[in-house]
């Protein structure tokens, strides 16, 4: 692992070999491990995405797009599995009697909207959908699609049963948005019991006058997380794990 993938990523007080807070590490084992990423999709992460003209700047200056493709490749080389947690609001949703600031703002712009659980009518290119780089690797008949969070963390999905159903203890977490979805699935995998190293530039934020959200985001991961990685770091590390041997038997 080089210098500069070491120290790509500000960790409170400075870089790593400045960190005030502990770093506890994560210690990656292949058949405990999955890269967690959550709603990669266009409304995120499209310059035609309804929330872009809010995510689009930090999205752009960290290479989220363009990370998170390159974890899905690392995790699919080395065959660990790779996990989506998705974000679908149908009509029922938007019959809340409440929401929260965000909550809002996502129903009122229409975010990740689906005209039923069970129709997939006009999804296809839609804000919904996977970014078109990302099918090759969501489609591939391997990869766990949990149902939809509703809100931003994974109480209201099947995350953790799909994670604890494949033996997984540790995650590599990344996706959108950094300081919302992201952290909320972070709090939640680290209540129940998972290692969790977060991605940092395979995420972004919204970025609001008086309001940034990925640097929030960021703070809190160091105070939350084992690790904070680099994607240069996460796909190094995952690239360094043990491939499967393949064992031919013979007649």
């Amino acid at each position: 692992m080089n210098e500069a993938a070491e120290n790509s990523i500000v960790y409170g007080s400075g870089r790593k070999a400045d960190a005030a807070i502990p770093r506890p590490g994560v210690r990656l084992r292949k058949e405990n491990v999955a890269v967690v990423v959550t709603d990669p999709q266009n409304d995120f992460l499209s310059p035609d995405g309804v929330s872009w003209s809010v995510v689009g700047e930090n999205v752009t200056e960290n290479n989220t797009v363009e990370n998170i493709r390159q974890l899905f490749a690392a995790a699919k080389e080395m065959d660990v599995p790779l996990v989506i947690s998705p974000h679908y609001y149908y009509p029922q949703d938007h019959r809340w009697h409440f929401e929260g600031a965000l909550e809002k703002l996502m129903h009122d712009i229409h975010m990740f909207d689906r005209p039923a659980a069970l129709d997939l009518t006009n999804f296809v290119g839609s804000g919904a959908d996977w970014l078109k780089q990302y099918k090759p690797y969501i489609n591939d008949g391997e990869t766990i699609i949990t149902s939809p969070h509703k809100v931003y963390g994974p109480e209201s999905n099947d995350l953790v049963l799909q994670l604890r159903k494949r033996g997984i203890t540790q995650v590599i977490l990344a996706g959108m948005s950094a300081n919302l979805c992201v952290e909320s699935h972070l709090r939640e995998l680290l209540e129940q019991g998972f290692e969790v190293a977060v991605v940092g530039d395979a995420t972004a934020a919204a970025q609001i006058p008086g309001y940034d959200g990925y640097a929030a985001a960021i703070t809190n991961f160091r105070f939350l997380a084992s690790d904070v990685w680099s994607t240069t770091e996460a796909i190094d590390r995952l690239l360094n794990l043990s491939k499967p041997v393949e064992v031919c038997q013979t007649v």
